[in-house]
């Protein structure tokens, strides 16, 4: 039995050694890798988990001119309370559902039209076209949000201001007089999400085209011999072979359901409709760092947070038990 045993622990030594080589040549076959993901790691510890101790201030009274912040008043869960009751809560609230509705509007819209301009794309042949389509589609990622409303409130202006909107339906005879489109609360979730449109469609269709390219080309001509029209291909073949691209991309966007973005919704927003145009970044800026309720915004920060990682996770959960692509 003595016997029997120390040839058990041996065979087990050897076993974590081998695994401990193979570990080890892995590192060393992918030192390159390795070497040149250090510095993403180093600036995302730097600045996305070394800064998390800030969250103190949540239970705190912090006042800034006492520096260290282990010597501010604690106050447990009062800042908590006060960001999701009175008043103040009432707005939060409100603030929250106007992040909601202009996200899942965006995330809606974006997914969509950039799965059917990718299916277009994938379906030109002349490669210049293609690229120049592109090309053009790409161009609006790369300008600032400033830049951007700058540039939609002329287009949702009036006709005498440059509105070619305006113009355009006014041409088509589908309104009869121009629309003064950022004072009318309930468009602004739609101009949010159209802005948010143009400006990423050509960037959200590069994972989509690139999934496309991969799918093994028998498919189609198997597709062809049995009789499949291009529609028929493009939902038996394509549509199938971007799945798993599709459902990844949705899940990891719903880690950003109540971050919109603070550039569209703070400088398109106006007092006519704040009602629909402020969301939890505006309110956290005009609430918090401008009055100097810094834990506020803190606390909205955290409330941020946890939201997204809990939709992320049930998302990811639901994922799996649908039997399709899941993040880990």
């Amino acid at each position: 039995m003595a016997e029997i045993a120390v040839k058990k622990n041996n065979d087990l030594d050897v076993t974590i050694v081998k695994k401990k080589n193979k570990l080890g040549a892995k590192i060393i076959a992918q030192r390159g890798l390795i070497l040149m993901s250090v510095p993403i790691l180093l600036y995302k510890i730097l600045f996305a988990y070394v800064p998390i101790y800030g969250w103190l201030i949540a239970f705190q009274n912090y006042k800034p001119q006492i520096r260290n912040i282990f010597k501010q008043q604690w106050v447990g869960l009062d800042n908590f309370k006060k960001l999701f009751t009175g008043l103040m809560g009432d707005r939060f609230i409100r603030d929250i559902i106007n992040t909601l509705g202009q996200s899942l509007l965006t995330l809606i819209l974006s997914t969509v039209f950039a799965i059917v301009l990718s299916l277009m794309l994938n379906e030109v042949k002349n490669t210049a076209f293609k690229r120049v389509v592109q090309n053009i589609t790409y161009m609006p990622h790369f300008l600032s949000w400033i830049i951007v409303t700058g540039l939609v409130s002329v287009a949702l202006s009036l006709p005498s201001s440059g509105g070619f909107i305006n113009s355009t339906l006014m041409a088509l005879h589908l309104i009869k007089e121009p629309i003064l489109f950022l004072s009318k609360p309930d468009y602004f979730w739609g101009i949010v999400a159209g802005s948010n449109l143009w400006k990423e469609l050509g960037w959200n269709t590069i994972l989509y085209v690139a999934a496309m390219t991969a799918i093994d080309p028998t498919l189609y001509e198997a597709a062809e011999i049995d009789g499949a029209g291009r529609y028929s291909k493009i939902w038996n073949v394509t549509l199938p072979g971007i799945r798993p691209t599709i459902v990844i991309l949705l899940v990891m966007s719903t880690g950003y359901i109540l971050q919109t973005g603070f550039e569209l919704p703070y400088f398109l927003g106006n007092g006519v409709v704040v009602e629909r145009a402020e969301t939890i970044d505006v309110f956290v800026m005009r609430y918090g760092y401008q009055l100097g309720n810094y834990n506020l915004a803190v606390v909205a920060g955290i409330f941020k947070t946890a939201v997204g990682l809990v939709v992320v996770g049930l998302s990811n959960f639901v994922s799996g038990r649908l039997g399709q692509e899941t993040l880990v």
